[in-house]
């Protein structure tokens, strides 16, 4: 038997880092967290401790930085493209680089009726999230990409059942016809490259759509349990966009249960219930084009060693 090192990757993780665009006297905020991790020729930094090939995780982070203002940061998937492409392309010991996103949305202040130049409220209703994964130099090089979202919490308060269901001795629920659904909902959609390269796709349109495109199917389907719900909505989604390969979802079913207000002598029709936030259900789903290229190392994750 013998030990020997497994794979490995270093970076930076959560690089806060603000853009204004100042051009005019109307300005634009981009507000983003960003982690980068490489991956490449570097045993010897963990087997004798030589550092000579590892380009320091400082150094990450001030080009993520800079970058922000070389190269622009208006959409974080192309933001990350570049940004991967440059750890890739231009050090020589990184084969492979993973960038990850969140993004924290602002809305213009609205001040007598009007929007404010300069002045921004934080929008509460999901952080937008991108990965991207760069491997290969020059004509072997290739590129994934993952936009998606966490945090989008959804309700409706009917259209929704869950009955028939398998039951044991343990079993206590009690189907119904008629519940309120709701959820903090992840989702993660990934891309293939388009024929005319990425630089054809457009990131804001596309996540814009790909979000009012999940709410409205979350809304209208009259859904016989959270599973279908999901299915349908990442099936809309693929439908919608033929340039995205799979949508994987997670959705916390965050119960609410009607509250017993017969001690009190008082009718509760459907109107009075009890949230809550454990334990809850987890659903998870995907959703792929049957013909969808491999997904590779997409979802390889830089905290995956954790």
């Amino acid at each position: 038997m013998s030990i020997v090192l497994g794979p490995h990757q270093y970076g930076k993780a959560e690089n806060r880092i603000v853009r204004v665009y100042r051009d005019t006297a109307r300005h634009e905020i981009h507000d983003v967290n960003v982690s980068t991790a490489l991956r490449g020729a570097f045993d010897a930094a963990h087997l004798v401790g030589d550092q000579s090939a590892v380009l320091p995780t400082d150094t990450q982070k001030q080009t993520a930085y800079s970058y922000a203002k070389e190269k622009g940061l208006t959409s974080i998937e192309s933001y990350g493209l570049v940004l991967g492409t440059h750890f890739v392309d231009d050090v020589e010991p990184v084969s492979g680089a993973r960038i990850e996103i969140e993004e924290y949305a602002w809305e213009r202040a609205v001040v007598d009726g009007v929007e404010h130049d300069h002045a921004f409220v934080r929008k509460g209703q999901e952080v937008r999230t991108a990965a991207i994964t760069v491997e290969g130099k020059g004509a072997e090089q290739k590129t994934w990409v993952i936009g998606g979202f966490k945090e989008l919490v959804l309700l409706k308060t009917t259209g929704s059942e869950f009955k028939d269901f398998l039951e044991n001795s343990y079993t206590l629920l009690q189907p119904t016809t008629d519940r309120i659904m709701a959820t903090s909902l992840v989702a993660k959609w990934r891309f293939f490259e388009p024929a005319e390269g990425w630089e054809s796709i457009d990131w804001e349109a596309t996540y814009a759509g790909i979000k009012q495109t999940m709410v409205s199917v979350f809304a209208s389907l009259h859904s016989l349990a959270l599973q279908q719900t999901l299915y349908e909505m990442g099936k809309a989604v693929l439908e919608a966009y033929p340039f995205l390969a799979e949508i994987r979802m997670a959705a916390p079913n965050k119960h609410h249960f009607l509250y017993d207000l017969s001690p009190f002598g008082v009718a509760n029709d459907n109107e009075v219930f009890n949230a809550d936030d454990r334990p809850y259900g987890l659903i998870q789903a995907s959703v792929l084009r049957d013909d969808a290229p491999p997904a590779g190392p997409a979802w390889d994750i830089a905290g995956g060693f954790a």
